[in-house]
């Protein structure tokens, strides 16, 4: 074990470097090598804003168009499943869903106890039917009988869907749209089920490849059963000489020597979507990047001290604020409901030009025509009207 072999900018570029947020990727094409690259993307269903899949590509993809992540999953380049949440995955990765869908089919527990009448009435329909949805199965009693009303139908699909008896085909207003797996997987698909160790070999690859670097509890974050497997491997990888590992900050990471930084990044702000893979990891985010970030939606609104939907503001290679975001879709204004920057950060005119810059993407991605200024501090506040951020300024200036 050696102490740290780069400096801690260095990893924080490499980090960086390996999520895509430093070197564009353009068009369809890249949009799915993005998807490879970073080994997952999130699905969440939050529409204050554009939803967080299509945000984090945005982040990362020049020109980014949502139906695009649609078209990939149609064609059968991606498809959905749950990595430590649910996800797009690359469809080469697929025989590694099988590990869970495995133990699922072996009784291990998901979200509830299977109804196995139900999954059995679900999949005959379906089967018989072709593609069908949830709501499809709300139904009247004479035509399928008592017990189809939504919930139980969805949690059947649900099952089967975890289970791999069924794929999600496309999605139809943001609802699944379910078939039968063999007539949604691509012919000539690798479908071995992989043991512990080549499941922990895959985690590990995956985690390198998209981060550059990594612990045991990182790798393995939010992975039930897998983490001695996953030490394992990292272990015999650096005995072998392919990973080298050091302590920082009292922890053991370990790193893909053939992967370095680049010598320096653009001064650009990204705001990025509070599910992004960045900043998923809390405890990474804030050894890493000395940023303390929580999501506040599930925080009462009393108790929230940034806002609903704040996004983590990327600032080169340091991260200084958040803002808070709602997308006022009928009059095509975005809302900065709260922008909150760090006392660290000097506020400059360079700042100001990266931020109205990044502002006018994200505005464009949400079909905004313009932005909003709700609230900040006095001293935010002086600097967004001295240096002509733009919108409408419409707040109480705080004391400060």
């Amino acid at each position: 074990m050696t102490q740290l072999p780069l400096s801690p900018d260095e990893f924080r570029l490499l980090n960086l470097q390996q999520q895509g947020l430093l070197q564009k990727a353009k068009g369809k094409a890249g949009t799915l090598t993005m998807i490879q690259q970073l080994g997952y993307v999130q699905i969440d269903s939050i529409h204050v804003v554009q939803r967080a899949h299509h945000h984090v590509l945005a982040s990362r993809v020049k020109d980014y168009q949502s139906p695009w992540l649609d078209e990939l999953l149609v064609k059968k380049q991606i498809f959905e499943y749950w990595s430590h949440a649910a996800a797009y995955l690359p469809v080469a990765d697929y025989r590694f869903s099988l590990y869970r869908k495995q133990q699922l089919q072996q009784g291990k527990k998901h979200w509830f106890d299977p109804n196995h009448q139900q999954m059995h009435e679900v999949l005959a329909r379906i089967r018989a039917e072709g593609p069908l949805k949830a709501s499809d199965f709300t139904a009247t009693q004479a035509k399928n009988g008592p017990w189809w009303d939504w919930q139980p139908a969805k949690q059947a699909l649900e099952q089967l869907f975890m289970q791999g008896e069924l794929m999600v085909v496309r999605r139809d207003k943001f609802q699944k749209v379910f078939d039968l797996t063999e007539r949604v997987l691509p012919a000539g698909l690798d479908c071995r089920v992989p043991d512990e160790q080549e499941f922990a070999a895959y985690l590990v690859q995956k985690y390198l490849q998209s981060h550059g670097f990594g612990s045991v509890s990182q790798i393995s974050y939010l992975r039930p059963g897998i983490k001695a497997a996953v030490e394992q491997q990292l272990l015999q990888q650096t005995e072998a000489g392919q990973l080298l590992s050091f302590l920082h900050q009292q922890q053991r990471y370990f790193w893909q020597p053939d992967l370095l930084p680049p010598a320096r990044c653009r001064r650009q702000i990204s705001l990025l979507n509070p599910f992004d893979n960045l900043v998923i990891q809390r405890q990474r985010l804030a050894h890493w990047f000395d940023f303390e970030y929580q999501i506040e939606v599930y925080v009462p609104e009393a108790k929230r001290k940034v806002g609903y939907y704040s996004l983590p503001v990327l600032y080169g290679s340091s991260f200084i604020g958040q803002l808070d975001v709602k997308a006022d879709r009928k009059n095509g204004v975005l809302l900065l409901q709260h922008l909150l920057l760090l006392p660290k950060v000097r506020l400059t005119a360079q700042l100001a030009q990266a931020l109205a810059q990044a502002l006018a993407d994200y505005c464009r991605f949400n079909q905004c025509h313009s932005w909003q200024l709700v609230k900040a501090d006095a001293e935010v506040s002086r600097w967004w009207q001295q240096q002509g951020l733009g919108g409408t300024l419409q707040q109480e200036m705080l004391a400060g």
